[in-house]
């Protein structure tokens, strides 16, 4: 089987100089193999970009961003297979923190196929964190969002779901220069938000999640998802409908509900190196301890990257806004990220993020007391560090060693709680498809 893969990566991008010279004919066969053959755009394209869906729901990052994975070609029909796994260990100085060994991953294999003068792509997206991750959570200070054991998750990031996404997605050419998707999904990811921290290349070396992910994109995994797209040239707009509750401590099931909330997204690549976009919609009960309460979130973010000789530069802007449509309360997040990949095996990165905070962290994980009514109150900045580096020669197999650093800004009401000066370091081993 593996004899029949190749790496499959975005045209035009740089490569290692021993991809380069590994059978280039025969990538490029089957990346036309996979892909309309009344198809006359050039590579350098965000509708081309689109058709490899290589994320997940149907995000957008810049055309020349290096979208790695493993493929062969089965009759008609395409196969595709990328994915990565973490093994990690935190240490935190805070008092509010914990010592851990967990393990943060993901895979996701595809089918693709032309259809009816379309395209149809079949993806799934597995996560086996919820036996990797133990006590339904890992360390993260200042971390809000869900719940573990019927109590809310303070300081602590929730496992993905087993199942993170199982969607069809059909794509069809209207003349040259536009597009037509449809989106169906019983798990997967709305029009709402920018590519998702698992899945941005400027976050492709960070283990752990951002601590603004709830208010920018937690709707990567949501239950009974559609959405329809259209493309024209560099601009896109998508709307979706989904079901807002976001998913449950159990994470082995699919969980469902009704279409009650709604999105949409405006998408622009003005040049190959960047994309942009602006989302905006309305989740129903987002929230297990606060159904009564709905959400209107907006966000927007700027994604640049920049392939470089012998490696790649990607970096992303993202401001993300939540308000309770029940009392008014905003809560926003801001966040920088960016990794460098040089001299092919060495990565570096930096994250960067300033994210409201409710009283929910003075409550700590302990049942909320009777009439608690949750309120942004506070601001916290996080600021991360991390390299790693390749090692081994494990055929189509990408392993690294490497770790992180990160340091808080932590306000004066919480400096009791977690002292003034706190520091997490993470080490960890990667392994991804190459």
């Amino acid at each position: 089987m593996l004899l029949g893969l190749a790496l499959v990566s975005a045209p035009g991008m740089a490569q290692a100089p021993e991809q380069s010279t590994n059978a280039p004919d025969q990538t490029d066969t089957n990346a036309e193999q996979r892909m309309s053959p009344d198809m006359t755009m050039t590579t350098d394209s965000l509708i081309q970009m689109l058709e490899l869906h290589s994320t997940a729901g149907t995000g957008a990052e810049p055309d020349s961003t290096p979208f790695g994975m493993l493929m062969t070609t089965k009759g008609s029909w395409t196969l595709m297979f990328h994915g990565v796994a973490f093994l990690n260990y935190t240490a935190t100085t805070s008092p509010r923190g914990e010592d851990k060994v967990f393990s943060t991953n993901w895979i996701m294999p595809m089918a693709q196929r032309k259809v009816g003068g379309g395209l149809l792509t079949l993806r799934t997206m597995l996560s086996f964190e919820p036996a990797t991750i133990t006590q339904r959570q890992y360390p993260l200070l200042f971390q809000q969002g869900e719940t573990a054991f019927a109590k809310p998750i303070v300081d602590g990031q929730h496992p993905h779901d087993f199942i993170m996404e199982l969607a069809a997605i059909y794509d069809y050419r209207i003349g040259e220069r536009s597009l037509l998707s449809f989106y169906a999904a019983p798990v997967g990811d709305p029009a709402l938000g920018p590519v998702a921290f698992p899945h941005r290349e400027s976050a492709s070396e960070d283990p752990v999640a951002a601590l603004g992910h709830h208010l920018e994109d937690s709707t990567h995994i949501a239950d009974d998802v559609i959405t329809l797209g259209f493309t024209h040239r560099m601009f896109r707009v998508e709307a979706s409908g989904f079901h807002g509750r976001e998913p449950d401590e159990y994470r082995w099931n699919i969980d469902s509900g009704g279409i009650d909330s709604w999105a949409t997204r405006f998408t622009m690549n003005p040049g190959r190196n960047w994309s942009m976009q602006y989302s905006i919609g309305v989740l129903h009960s987002p929230e297990a301890l606060f159904p009564e309460e709905n959400v209107r979130r907006m966000t927007a973010s700027v994604m640049y990257n920049r392939p470089l000789r012998n490696g790649n530069w990607a970096s992303t802007l993202v401001w993300g806004r939540n308000q309770s449509l029940e009392d008014g309360n905003v809560g926003n997040g801001y966040l920088a990220e960016s990794t460098v990949q040089f001299k092919n095996k060495n990565y570096a990165w930096t994250r960067i993020e300033n994210v409201d905070r409710t009283n929910e962290l003075l409550v700590g994980e302990n049942p909320l007391p009777p009439g608690f009514e949750e309120r942004y109150f506070t601001r916290v900045q996080a600021y991360t560090l991390g390299y790693d580096r390749d090692v081994g020669r494990i055929p189509h197999v990408s392993t690294a060693i490497g770790g992180q650093v990160m340091l808080y800004g932590v306000p004066d009401v919480l400096k009791s709680a977690y002292g003034p000066h706190p520091v997490t370091v993470v080490l960890f081993l990667r392994v991804r498809p190459r």
